[in-house]
């Protein structure tokens, strides 16, 4: 069809009234041409919005592109006065090497299991000036740093490098999910603090255990945190905690998620949970106890190993009754909002010590352990008053980091 006296909106018009019922098209071949002289003849630009109205309808009933994509056309006929695919032209090497060259490379790597590029080079050269193999003729000339780009390119890699994905290990010890203590004390938070290593020695491994709901917290110090040393410390951990000791959970550490921990929480009765991936708030607590009460207090220097006894005395004797009986903690209140999100709060009034907090909580006699009683708990908290337990804690701290710097 010639369409070149097509070339203003009242003709194109009076072809699209006369045509309503005949579908017609221009081949795919000859689209972006066409719509580009189309353009040219009409003067489109210059035209009023009712006339290029008009036009459009023309270029879609013969071109068959969508309304979106006639504007993108248009657009691009506007910026550079063509219509099309143009890319620019590359300046590109001949390539010497072929793709039999860069297999014959690769095999020559995997027999004799990618030696450096010298050595290949001189493997090329034996093969086809010693032993007479024609195919190595290119690869015999080749320049050493040369075989380290062939063995970059896409044909090396698909002979070549296999690629396996990262596969998960599947530890079937403690379930992966946060505990929901409901009020009810006994939910372990724990985590390790290690105190340093210096001119290649350990220094000592601090094991911090803090309750979710009364903040009651226990610290314990360790030589080292395998097995044999840490079962023990567990052990009596649970132990010093006044009420029954319901969960623990940990971070993804190998020390606490291994068969022989799960097994002696297990004999306990104590659930093992540990922390899900990409929730960094799930042990949170137990990691904002490290710094605001293990590292301000013991500090971040080095401190040798065999020192574990000594900081045992001072933490079960000072540490542990100063933070538990002395030491205010906020504890949050919690609000749902309209959109039934949870809005924490930090009042005042809800400031108060761990232990205070435990003897809060409704029928809290219930989770005190059998044998322990609030009267006996009342004695160890009046036994000294707040100041004269952080006096005696740190004085009592200040004789062993002198003992231990000392040595």
């Amino acid at each position: 069809m010639n369409d070149d006296k097509l070339d203003s909106p009242a003709d194109i018009r009076t072809f699209l009234d006369g045509t309503s019922k005949v579908d017609l098209q221009v081949s795919v071949e000859q689209r972006y041409a066409w719509l580009a002289k189309t353009l040219k003849q009409t003067e489109y630009f210059k035209l009023r919005k009712k006339d290029k109205t008009t036009v459009q309808e023309y270029l879609l009933k013969m071109a068959g592109y969508s309304r979106q994509h006639l504007t993108r056309l248009i657009a691009q006929y506007r910026k550079h006065k063509w219509i099309g695919n143009k890319y620019p032209k590359r300046n590109s090497f001949t390539k010497f090497y072929t793709k039999e060259d860069i297999l014959l490379l690769a095999a020559t790597d995997e027999a004799h299991s990618t030696l450096s590029g010298a050595a290949t080079k001189k493997l090329f050269e034996r093969a086809y000036l010693i032993f007479g193999d024609l195919a190595y003729e290119r690869l015999a000339k080749i320049s050493i740093s040369h075989i380290y780009n062939l063995r970059g390119s896409i044909t090396y890699k698909r002979k070549r490098i296999l690629l396996n994905h990262t596969k998960p290990t599947r530890i079937n010890i403690g379930e992966r999910k946060k505990p929901f203590p409901n009020n009810q004390p006994g939910y372990l938070r724990i985590d390790t603090v290690h105190q340093g290593d210096k001119d290649g020695e350990k220094g000592v491994y601090h094991i911090n255990a803090v309750d979710e709901v009364t903040q009651t917290e226990v610290v314990s110090s360790v030589e080292k945190i395998s097995e044999n040393w840490l079962i023990p410390v567990l052990e009596n951990i649970i132990e010093t905690f006044p009420f029954t000791i319901i969960n623990c959970h940990a971070d993804n550490g190998s020390e606490y998620i291994n068969h022989v921990v799960a097994e002696l929480l297990n004999k306990l009765h104590v659930e093992l949970t540990k922390s899900r991936p990409r929730h960094s708030n799930d042990n949170a607590l137990a990691e904002s106890k490290n710094g605001s009460v293990v590292r301000k207090l013991l500090g971040y220097m080095h401190i040798p190993q065999k020192w574990a006894p000594k900081l045992n005395e001072f933490n079960k004797d000072y540490l542990n009754p100063y933070l538990n009986f002395h030491r205010p903690c906020h504890f949050p209140e919690i609000k749902i909002n309209s959109k039934g999100k949870e809005k924490k709060t930090y009042p005042y009034k809800a400031m108060m010590t761990p232990y205070d907090k435990l003897k809060s909580l409704p029928n809290a006699q219930q989770y005190l352990k059998p044998g322990v009683t609030f009267e006996i708990l009342d004695q160890e908290a009046m036994r000294h008053t707040d100041l004269e337990a952080a006096k005696l804690m740190r004085a009592a701290r200040k004789k062993l980091f002198s003992e231990i710097f000392a040595d």
